[in-house]
């Protein structure tokens, strides 16, 4: 019997591997080597791990780029000249956003492909043919999360800064520490966001707390690099950072950490 017909017309052809025609392995879409039909069910697994797995990290990136972009926004539309230098007032430098871009950004993305299996994953529905990976609820993620890290990392730049004017510090020595909080802020914030999308559905700690060993890994060595970026002379010349004490430190970690229990309460307020 020639199935080769039937396995085109059907949505997804399978053929045996050892058993199999060599005409219905050309004309399917999936072949078992070893000629079992329950590593159908584990590639289908495997499957909707890494699909799970690019959305989360999507969820990650986008947010982090639409922030920065809102900010230059901000900066451009509504943000003062400084009246010392004529020069616009910006929250981040153009290298500084490539700092957060091309080093932090990327560091923080990469163990989210290596998170586990989702407790659930089988038991959801299967998706649509043809559904885009960019659903709703990511998009409206996205857009809160760079709103809530607008807000945060110009709030507290436009403090700090003014508050070193008023102690009557000049204003290249506020600007620099203003925007070094700044970034430090936002690498915070990124931190405990990436937290939040170890799931996209549950809390955090429902994955297990020790299930990705690369989470703790990758934090633990952006956390290190940024110490760099304030601490390490010739990173203070490139990026122009400057040292922080321990008490811009802890306005960093507490307006970054406004995320973890936003995204909590927005995964029980609006369930995927």
């Amino acid at each position: 019997v020639n199935d080769s017909p039937a396995l085109k017309q059907s949505n997804i052809g399978v053929a045996m591997g050892i058993t199999g025609t060599a005409a219905s392995k050309q004309a399917s879409d999936i072949v078992l080597t070893d000629d079992n039909f329950a590593s159908i069910g584990a590639a289908v697994e495997e499957g909707r791990r890494v699909y799970d797995n690019l959305i989360k990290s999507l969820a990650f990136v986008l947010p982090t780029n639409l922030g920065l972009a809102l900010i230059l926004v901000c900066a451009v539309a509504f943000f003062p000249f400084d009246n010392e230098t004529g020069e616009l007032l910006l929250a981040l430098s153009p290298i500084q956003l490539l700092w957060i871009n091309l080093v932090a950004t990327v560091s923080l993305a990469l163990p989210l492909a290596f998170e586990a299996l989702e407790p659930d994953v089988m038991r959801r529905k299967p998706r649509r043919p043809g559904e885009p990976i960019l659903k709703g609820f990511v998009l409206k993620r996205t857009t809160a999360v760079a709103i809530l890290m607008t807000v945060a990392t110009v709030g507290i730049f436009l403090w700090e800064y003014y508050a070193e004017l008023e102690k009557g510090i000049s204003h290249a020595v506020a600007l620099a520490e203003s925007q070094t909080i700044a970034v430090t802020t936002i690498i915070i914030f990124q931190c405990f966001y990436l937290a939040n999308c170890r799931s996209l559905r549950d809390s955090f700690w429902s994955v297990g707390l020790f299930t990705n060993p690369m989470f703790y890994l990758g934090v633990t060595l952006v956390l290190i690099l940024q110490a760099g970026f304030i601490y390490f002379p010739p990173a203070n010349t490139l990026f122009g950072s400057v040292p922080l004490d321990l008490n811009a430190w802890l306005k960093a970690v507490v307006v970054g950490a406004v995320i973890l229990p936003a995204i909590i309460i927005e995964k029980r307020v609006f369930q995927v």
